[in-house]
């Protein structure tokens, strides 16, 4: 999905880039003239002004200080880095930054929360229709950013559930399926997170219909979310959350424990 493709993000960067060409104009210099200042080259001041390009923090910081701004336009860094992401990942980074406990279920890759960006790169250059390099950036962007959640305050608790295969399909090669186990470890050792793995050889399994996530908020309400293929749906209708919070439930209680799991992470990463 392209910017075009999101209303609000669009409207975020042409708002970004009025601002900028007004006061390069004040200012009495031209398109290629603000680019030499700054870096970059004419096209791709003209496309940050036309709102098709998200300028960098870097472009950002360095048109205020050429134009002299006094961090007017700097100021805009926080407006771009939403404008980023993709609808869908705002409106679950939002819930998730409000979460005072995080629970989910995967079952075809490692968690988006837990992923390297090495892992995480591979996985948006498999996906067809192909993105576009930036794209890709974009995406990748958005999902480390997601991760911020688990050092914000007050620290909320994480639960994950990782289906074995997910462990030992080698997206991306050894070396980054290696550095993916490590990590796994690394996260799983927090005292606020636990990492389930549900082994194959499980004749009972309560997550066959696929991956899911509750998220419980601070105002007390709990919210879950389903993705697949094409579509990403947050869902808020209680008797609709109780399905997935007893499903979730019963999926852990199935799973290896928090304990349990590690040590079998790390004989997983033995043999990779």
């Amino acid at each position: 999905m392209g910017y075009a493709d999101d209303e609000e993000s669009t409207a975020i960067l042409r708002m970004v880039g009025n601002i900028v060409k007004s006061f390069r104009e004040r200012k009495g210099l031209k398109q290629a003239e603000l680019g030499k200042a700054v870096g970059y080259s004419e096209e791709q001041v003209s496309a940050i002004e036309r709102g098709r390009r998200a300028p960098s923090e870097k472009f950002l910081t360095e048109a205020d200080r050429v134009l002299g701004m006094d961090g007017v336009i700097s100021g805009l860094r926080k407006d771009v880095e939403q404008a980023r992401y993709p609808k869908k990942v705002r409106d679950l980074a939002n819930y998730e930054e409000n979460a005072v406990e995080l629970c989910a279920y995967t079952a075809g890759v490692i968690d988006g929360l837990l992923q390297t960006p090495e892992y995480a790169r591979v996985l948006y250059c498999a996906r067809r229709p192909l993105f576009t390099d930036e794209e890709i950036d974009r995406h990748v962007a958005a999902r480390l950013a997601r991760q911020q959640v688990f050092d914000q305050q007050p620290v909320p608790i994480f639960s994950f559930v990782q289906e074995e295969v997910t462990l030992r399909r080698p997206i991306g090669g050894r070396t980054v399926m290696r550095k993916q186990l490590e990590h796994l470890l690394e996260v799983g050792r927090r005292r606020n997170v636990e990492i389930q793995v549900m082994p194959t050889d499980r004749e009972e399994h309560a997550g066959l219909d696929g991956g899911l996530r509750l998220l419980r908020l601070r105002e007390g309400d709990t919210v879950a979310h389903n993705e697949v293929q094409l579509t990403s749906r947050l869902i808020s209708q209680p008797k609709e959350v109780q399905i997935f919070e007893v499903r979730y439930g019963i999926i852990r209680a199935q799973a290896l424990t928090p304990h349990e799991s590690l040590a079998f992470i790390e004989r997983v990463l033995g043999e990779t």
